[in-house]
């Protein structure tokens, strides 16, 4: 009687402890999530929303056209600027994006910011270009906003252009699954090769940000490990589309297309060397897909300069190979 008595003492003391460690133990802060911190409609059903990032700690823009039916689900096709993140041109003011997707049941995200960042995520914070999360945002925070804000299906698919043409691929690269297709608009994918490298840091050194930052010295595996020149097999299953110019003039290449002859002369220099480069990346992209017997849109034009008139033109012969990838049951 005396044992037990002792005994049962014992557990209840025990209990009490166990109780109040438990009680005691803090409480383990959840990881933030992303969210709509505001959002505006503008003219044309387009909404313009600011999603806080937590993986960069800010508020990002970005632009939506809603569906032709919001009432109705939609699939989401996100259109990527180019080097300067949409602040020096982007889809809205160059392109006919709004009247093309107006009778279109798919929702048309177009993300601004992320300048010189190939949109990826950055090993080191760049002293100029700072805080670089941006693959976590598109591929992680970002998507399930806008399904839940939008009635998103959860179908998706992802284009861009020069700088960006790259970065669809990277993105998908990083997270399996997540888009349907991708469309490269005069990007160059294969980036861990000597002529790739230099790209990447004349990219990068256009808005003062240092590359090394981003995958670390020329010697770095992360070169490799975002290349999508070498991976390209994990593509197979995504329905790809490519197209570039050549760098010799076109049917945008005019005056009138241009605005006045100094914007037209800067283009035939600068925008006809920038898609002579492309056009390169974009034949060995091509060969490598064929040896690899991966199927692919390939739109090799048989002229045209690194500019908005070809890459609205690219949208457009694009989106048939988007629309059928998102309506895949």
């Amino acid at each position: 009687m005396f044992g037990r008595a002792i005994g049962a003492r014992v557990l209840v003391a025990v209990s009490a402890l166990v109780a109040g460690a438990v009680i005691g133990v803090p409480a383990v802060a959840q990881p933030e999530s992303a969210r709509i911190e505001d959002q505006r409609v503008e003219a044309d059903r387009t909404i313009d929303v600011g999603v806080y990032s937590p993986a960069m700690d800010i508020v990002t823009r970005v632009r939506v056209l809603r569906a032709a039916d919001p009432n109705s689900p939609a699939p989401t096709l996100y259109l990527l600027n180019g080097v300067g993140g949409g602040s020096d041109g982007n889809w809205l003011d160059r392109t006919d994006v709004v009247e093309f997707f107006r009778d279109k049941q798919v929702n048309v995200v177009i993300p601004f910011g992320g300048a010189g960042s190939y949109f990826a995520d950055w090993r080191t914070d760049d002293p100029v270009l700072g805080k670089q999360r941006w693959t976590t945002f598109l591929t992680k925070e970002l998507p399930p906003v806008i399904d839940a804000e939008f009635d998103g299906t959860g179908a998706n698919a992802i284009a861009g252009l020069s700088m960006a043409g790259t970065s669809v691929f990277q993105l998908a690269l990083s997270e399996p699954g997540l888009y349907r297709a991708i469309g490269s608009y005069s990007g160059c994918v294969r980036t861990s090769d000597p002529r790739g490298q230099a790209i990447v840091r004349t990219v990068v050194g256009s808005r003062l940000g240092n590359a090394g930052n981003m995958w670390g010295p020329p010697t770095d595996p992360q070169w490799s490990a975002n290349d999508p020149y070498l991976h390209a097999e994990s593509f197979r299953g995504t329905d790809v589309y490519i197209s570039s110019g050549n760098g010799l003039p076109g049917p945008f290449d005019t005056i009138a297309a241009q605005g006045d002859p100094a914007q037209l002369a800067m283009q035939l220099v600068f925008g006809a060397s920038l898609e002579a480069v492309t056009n390169v990346c974009t034949q060995q992209l091509r060969d490598r897909l064929q040896q690899l017997g991966i199927p692919a849109t390939v739109d090799m034009r048989p002229n045209g300069t690194h500019s908005w008139g070809y890459w609205e033109q690219d949208m457009h012969k694009s989106w048939p190979v988007f629309e059928a990838a998102l309506r895949r049951p």
